[in-house]
């Protein structure tokens, strides 16, 4: 039996390796994250540089300049309006878009980092529950379809309740196809991976049918008869836009229920007895199972929530500028799958995800053919430098314990050469 003190040599033996891998992570904290992102432009800097020819640094400063985050930058002397009691006040910064084009790029920046927000929550509250949920898509879209459905239905209601039912909708949708797998996976032990890809699956088919020529949710207009689209959402059900002009993509109040729903986020899991159970679980489902946690209840209830919040985004959505939904954009739109690579740069924290956002959010809006200046990098090719940093970011930040490991062992290393050299002293 061991009496002493525990040596530096004995530490660790009684931990396993999910214990010395969330030690390695939690060492790493935001400076990893950094360090893999900064990684990840340098490398695909390289591959511009290499392919294209371009400059790497005056591409990256194009795609800044395109983002809008060059307003904070700006300051000098305007006025904003200030809400209920009237009237204008004193700000630092224009928020014209029509005379700042900085502004109005900004606007469409925190419009994109709203959605990516809550499906990287989607993403990162199955994570924390040992659950790797790769249907943020199709939750995200049966989320959208339904905040269009009842936001093109139901008129003559109120304008706040119309919002709210279609925000409901879309919650509910996202929970319900969400649960599937985690009821599968609690029930049978079906792997969530392989069922999200189907459900996903049957979402995009799903959507193509109803929206297109003849499906139950076609535009019903003679004008749009012809058009594989659905219904317009009616003014009642849209979101209010509180800067910008609502008819060129404001930024709406959905950017404000994205930045509650970190919050909710951080309270259920940091403050709540489902959180500690879900973390448990996702810890070590054999030790939380022999504590007395329901591991298949935690299971079901970690997808439904993440289905929510993944729901949520896709109503927002719609309800907040796109307004329609066409077959196009069942097809095509990846803001779901986007939220896999802001839960894992985010750490799946709620800080970290909201700037992991912020910072996907930015790219996706510096890189589209309207912003990118063609004379320094072609917009034709846009999409895929923004699919090659995007795939760099993820593939360095799963290696980041690797790069820990290398990096504490060189530290290792130095302190054992000091002492040999101390000794030879």
């Amino acid at each position: 039996m061991t009496t002493g003190p525990l040596l530096p040599e004995d530490e660790g033996r009684g931990e396993g390796a999910a214990q010395r891998l969330a030690g390695l992570q939690r060492a790493g904290g935001l400076v990893t994250a950094l360090v893999t992102t900064l990684l990840a432009f340098v490398i695909g800097g390289l591959v511009v540089l290499v392919t294209t020819g371009s400059n790497p640094l005056s591409t990256y400063r194009a795609i800044f300049d395109g983002t809008g985050l060059a307003w904070f930058f700006h300051v000098g002397s305007y006025s904003v309006g200030v809400p209920i009691v009237g009237g204008r006040m004193w700000f630092p910064w224009n928020t014209n878009s029509f005379q700042s084009h900085e502004a109005y790029n900004l606007q469409n920046t925190l419009v994109l980092t709203t959605s990516l927000i809550l499906t990287g929550l989607a993403v990162a509250f199955a994570f924390r529950c040992g659950l790797f949920n790769i249907g943020g898509q199709g939750q995200y879209m049966v989320g959208a379809i339904a905040g269009v459905w009842v936001g093109s239905s139901l008129p003559g209601i109120p304008g706040v309740l119309h919002v709210l039912v279609a925000l409901a909708a879309g919650c509910l949708a996202g929970a319900f196809l969400a649960g599937i797998a985690g009821f599968l996976k609690a029930t049978v032990g079906a792997h969530e991976v392989i069922v999200t890809i189907m459900l996903n699956w049957i979402v995009f088919w799903v959507g193509s049918y109803a929206f297109g020529l003849d499906g139950p949710l076609h535009n019903s207009s003679p004008s749009g008869q012809d058009i594989p689209v659905s219904n317009d959402v009616l003014p009642s059900a849209r979101l209010h836009v509180f800067w910008g002009n609502p008819l060129l993509q404001g930024l709406h109040v959905g950017f404000f229920i994205a930045i509650s729903a970190l919050a909710v986020y951080w309270l259920i899991l940091s403050r709540t007895t489902l959180g500690y159970q879900v973390r448990a679980v996702g810890y070590n489902p054999e030790a939380a199972r022999y504590s007395g946690i329901s591991v298949a209840r935690n299971y079901f209830l970690a997808m439904a929530i993440a289905g929510v919040f993944a729901g949520l985004a896709g109503a927002i959505d719609v309800l907040g500028w796109q307004f329609r939904i066409a077959v196009n954009d069942v097809q095509t739109t990846t803001i779901g799958f986007i939220g896999i690579a802001v839960a894992l740069l985010g750490r799946n924290r709620a800080v970290g995800i909201g700037f992991a956002a912020l910072l996907f959010g930015a790219l996706l809006t510096g890189t589209s053919t309207r912003n990118l200046d063609p004379s320094v990098f072609r917009p034709d090719l846009a999409d895929n430098l923004t699919l090659l940093i995007q795939g760099l970011v993820v593939l360095f930040v799963g290696a980041d314990v690797l790069v820990l490991y290398v990096w504490n062992a060189r530290k290792k290393l130095r302190r054992e050469r000091q002492q040999l050299a101390e000794v030879a002293t």
